[in-house]
């Protein structure tokens, strides 16, 4: 007989990701005997609710004493399950550390990705969801920054394409926005020391990199005329250059001429 815990992990199965305002997550999230629930029937497969309050989805994953036993299987540690090359792993690492470490402290500080000075009273204000904090990365910025050292543009295209269809990240025309599995499947208690202080220490230490903020989700902007409501297209993430402007026509000179 089907309920709500089969309902919502066979949902997890099929989707991969669910939103934590899905009214099934709401519930496992806040109340503690479903939570049990649908942990017992995950840990008797080997899995396992994988959450955390900065991200605005949810998944599933193995659980911790099953990995030996599924990437061990072999001679070598299969500890990459998503057929990713090292260069693709390297990337990976680099998007985490340049969108979710930033998109992060602006949770903590209670910012928004349009804020651009501090809130005396932001701290009173609730943990900001994950698209309100959103940050992009221009995809040129990435290219020239990292280029050399991840294959250069095509193999960065690829991997680049290989980590959007694998739910890491999503494309915004120029810019390389936050998927729902990049703040999820990434250990930042782990990673951020090593990152920060370690392999990009020197990235870290630089200006900060042009930001861009990308409202992953937004409905289409309405405007009241006098007669109906007309929907317009969302305007891109970013702004195309303005018009040269016009050439100045000459100016007449209404001095008389001298004979």
């Amino acid at each position: 007989m089907n309920d709500d815990s089969q309902i919502l992990i066979a949902r997890l199965l099929s989707h991969q990701t669910l939103r934590r305002d899905d009214k099934l997550v709401k519930r496992v999230l806040s109340d503690e005997q479903f939570r049990k629930e649908v942990d017992g029937r995950l840990l008797a497969v080997g899995l396992k609710l994988l959450d955390n309050v900065y991200a605005d989805h949810v998944t599933l994953a193995l659980h911790r004493n099953m990995e030996p036993k599924i990437f061990g299987a072999k001679d070598v540690w299969q500890n990459n399950n998503f057929g990713l090359s090292r260069d693709g792993v390297a990337l990976l690492v680099v998007l985490w550390a340049q969108i979710i470490l930033p998109k992060r402290e602006r949770q903590e500080t209670h910012q928004h990705a349009e804020d651009d000075q501090n809130d005396m009273f932001g701290t009173e204000k609730p943990l900001p969801r994950a698209e309100d904090t959103s940050i992009g990365i221009a995809y040129k910025a990435l290219l020239a920054d990292f280029g050399d050292k991840l294959g250069k543009k095509t193999r960065l295209d690829m991997n680049l394409g290989i980590l959007s269809k694998l739910g890491f990240i999503e494309r915004r025309g120029d810019v390389i926005v936050e998927g729902p599995l990049l703040d999820l499947l990434m250990d930042t208690d782990v990673l951020k020391e090593r990152i920060v202080n370690g392999a990009l220490a020197d990235v870290f230490k630089r200006s900060p990199p042009q930001i861009i903020p990308v409202p992953r989700s937004a409905p289409p902007i309405e405007i009241e005329t006098a007669d109906d409501i007309i929907e317009e297209e969302i305007l891109p993430a970013f702004e195309a250059p303005p018009p040269p402007p016009a050439p100045l026509a000459p100016i007449e000179d209404d001095t008389p001429a001298k004979d």
